[in-house]
């Protein structure tokens, strides 16, 4: 039997700690991306397309999907891109470990559970809820094995492309101001890119995972003011930190479209919103994550040596 695991979209945050992960518990490992292959195990495929997802699927047990379109083609591009993944992976006769988040409930009281409606109303929200229904209507009615692990706004080495990314880690090693998008007292659970990838990789491995989605393991949640002080404490010095509020938000969305996209899920920022994990903990445990002072000190040294 095939012990293959393929990730899609390896070249990304999510996709490259997958890989990385894959690696240490010794499976072999394909890393899919549309970039140029560059050494063994790496594979350059479109999986937009029929031929592509079915090229980069071949032979797999496992495939991780965490590839996905830009953010503000999410409504547009995402469901025709499972629809097509969904065919490489029957194809394979594989199982699928889907990247996910948190957007399909919408604005919530309280905790997040997996058993919450799907109510999100805006088109992002609905998109991330069409793409989960079709991976699990694919489960259910046999076509492949299934799983999905979400995770809230995540951090890490190799975190670019994120709110809390180069606006809070960049900023404070140059000596800029660090800036939290959202509210600064309101709790978030918040990710590491680390613990995202061990925990999809869990749920890639473990067939009592399929057929579900699952709230993945983090630490705590923190509020950005607690968060931007331990990005102050282990850059040195005294950068300073703010928030980015509503109003900003909308200004600087004028010119800059991914910030002009965050004004559709306001609602994760200006309220408390975390994600309770107790299930995954209780099927899976015993979990160990990393502690919030650890994964930032981790991903301030990733910065000091591959940022600009």
């Amino acid at each position: 039997m095939s012990d293959l695991h393929v990730v899609l979209g390896a070249t990304g945050a999510i996709g490259s700690a997958v890989v990385a992960e894959l690696t240490a518990r010794g499976h072999q490992v394909r890393a899919v991306s549309r970039g140029a292959a560059s050494g063994p195990g790496e594979l350059r495929a479109d999986v937009t397309t029929t031929e592509g997802a079915i090229a980069a699927c071949q032979d797999a047990a496992v495939v991780y999907q965490c590839a996905q379109p830009k953010y503000e083609r999410w409504a547009e591009e995402f469901p025709g891109l499972i629809r097509t993944i969904l065919t490489g992976v029957e194809a394979a006769g594989a199982k699928l470990v889907m990247a996910d988040n948190l957007y399909v409930y919408g604005p919530v009281d309280g905790p997040m559970t997996e058993d919450l409606p799907h109510a999100a109303a805006y088109p992002k929200g609905r998109a991330r809820a069409e793409v989960d229904q079709l991976i699990l209507d694919a489960h259910r009615t046999g076509r492949i094995r299934a799983t999905l692990g979400r995770a809230s706004d995540y951090y890490g080495p190799g975190g670019v492309n994120t709110t809390i990314g180069p606006t809070v880690f960049a900023a404070a090693l140059a000596g800029k101001t660090a800036r939290w998008v959202g509210d600064l007292d309101q709790p978030h659970t918040v990710s590491y890119l680390p613990d995202i990838a061990a925990a999809l990789v869990t749920l890639g491995e473990r067939a009592e995972a399929d057929g579900r989605a699952w709230h993945l393991p983090a630490a705590e949640p923190v509020t950005g003011r607690q968060f931007l002080n331990l990005v102050r404490a282990a850059a040195g010095g005294e950068p300073k930190v703010a928030g980015l509020g509503r109003g900003a938000q909308r200004l600087i969305g004028l010119f800059n479209p991914v910030v002009r996209e965050l004004g559709e899920t306001w609602y994760q920022r200006d309220r408390p919103f975390v994600a309770d994990d107790s299930a995954f903990r209780k099927a899976f445990g015993p979990v160990e994550v990393t502690p919030h002072a650890e994964g930032v000190a981790a991903t301030l040294d990733w910065y000091r040596h591959h940022a600009a």
